[in-house]
Parts: C-alpha cells; sequence; structure tokens
C-alpha cells in the first residue's frame, strides 16, 4: 500500500479562485495518496495597507468575518474542523451568493456542528494573532506577491523538504483522473529547484459546477 502524504492548501473563504483549487484538490485525493489538509490565510491582512481600488478595500473590510470565524472555530474544535467548516461557507458564499454576514456564519457553523455563538468572532479582534499567526505559516514560504491558493506539498526528494507555491488556478476544477495527472504536472514544476512561474491571463471567470 502506498503511504499518503500530507498536503496543505491556505484558503480564504472570499476567494473564487481557492474555492476552485480546493475542489479540485479533493478529487485529486480520491485519485492519488494525499489527504489535504485546510489552513487559514487572510487577504485582509494580507492587503493592509495597500492602496486599493474602493470597491475591492470594501471587501477586504468585510473579509475580515469569516477568517476570524475559520480561526475561532478551529481553536474550539480542532483544525479538522476547517474542512466542512470551509465547504459550508464556501458553498454559501460562491454557489449560494450570501452576503458576508452573521446569517452566513450561523448557518455554515450550525451545519458543521458548532455552537453559533461562534459567530461572533467575525466582528471580534480577539483571534487576530492566531490569524495573523496561520496566514504568516502559508504565506512565508511563497512571499507576499501572491494571494491565494497556497499550497504546501512534500517534496520530490522523499527527504521530509515541502515545495510551497501560488495555485495553480483553474476553471472548471478537473475531476476524476484528470484531477491527478494535473496534480502530478504540479507538483513537477513546483519541485524543480530554480522553477518560478509558468503564467497565461485569464479570459474567463470560474466556473462553478
Amino acid at each position: 500500500m502506498t503511504e499518503r502524504s500530507t498536503v496543505d492548501m491556505w484558503f480564504d473563504p472570499i476567494c473564487p479562485w481557492a474555492w476552485m483549487t480546493s475542489r479540485w484538490l479533493l478529487e485529486v485525493e480520491k485519485v492519488r495518496p494525499l489527504d489535504v489538509r485546510f489552513n487559514v490565510m487572510s487577504l485582509s491582512v494580507l492587503n493592509e495597507g495597500r492602496d486599493l481600488p474602493e470597491e475591492y478595500q470594501a471587501l477586504m473590510t468585510k473579509g475580515w468575518g469569516p477568517v476570524r470565524v475559520c480561526i475561532a472555530a478551529e481553536e474550539a474544535a480542532g483544525p479538522q474542523v476547517l474542512r466542512d467548516l470551509y465547504t459550508a461557507l464556501g458553498t454559501r458564499i460562491h454557489l449560494q451568493k450570501y452576503e458576508l454576514d452573521e446569517k452566513l456564519y450561523k448557518e455554515a457553523l450550525s451545519e458543521v456542528g458548532l455552537d453559533t455563538a461562534l459567530a461572533d468572532a467575525a466582528t471580534s479582534d480577539a483571534w487576530d494573532d492566531a490569524l495573523r499567526g496561520s496566514h504568516d505559516a502559508g504565506m512565508k514560504p511563497v512571499g507576499t506577491d501572491v494571494g491565494t491558493p497556497v499550497i504546501h506539498a512534500p517534496g520530490p526528494n522523499g527527504d521530509g523538504d515541502k515545495v510551497a507555491f501560488f495555485g495553480p488556478v483553474v476553471t472548471p476544477a478537473p475531476k476524476g483522473e484528470a484531477a491527478g495527472k494535473l496534480w502530478d504536472g504540479v507538483l513537477l514544476v513546483a519541485g524543480t529547484p530554480g522553477f518560478y512561474e509558468l503564467k497565461r491571463s485569464r479570459d474567463i471567470g470560474p466556473i462553478f459546477d
């Protein structure tokens, strides 16, 4: 039996591209010997102090809510709760077009069996130190000129070293063996010493299917 490895993904619930990548990774789990562990980063933390368009700045202000709720839930129930909570939040945010408000947080928390009082974390800075710690752990290996998704995966040499990268940005999320083949290719280029970038302009938005 092939030993399974752990792959860490950092997400912000409000990012549609991270959502696409997360759904792809869950497909990869089915066809490759890996287990995905979800972690929280924050676009609101990442963009602090930056000169942003007014509309995006308003989103970053609202964006503190979901990540604070995730961190509070992680502290209350353990990191494993983030997988289902992210799905509960992301389904409502990206597919059902919920606003980033108390209704969203309470419904998502209730769905995964958590105390809905954790929704109060959205408007509290009590969890911000832990949020920044989680954010920094994910972003430090890849730098601050990227956003989310960020993935940390076992390196190609099997010596315990990790490779960390931003992306992939993909839509729609591949399924089945197509998801596995994309993973194989991403891991190949990410594990190549000196490899930094492969990119082309996006001409379509995220396709939620």
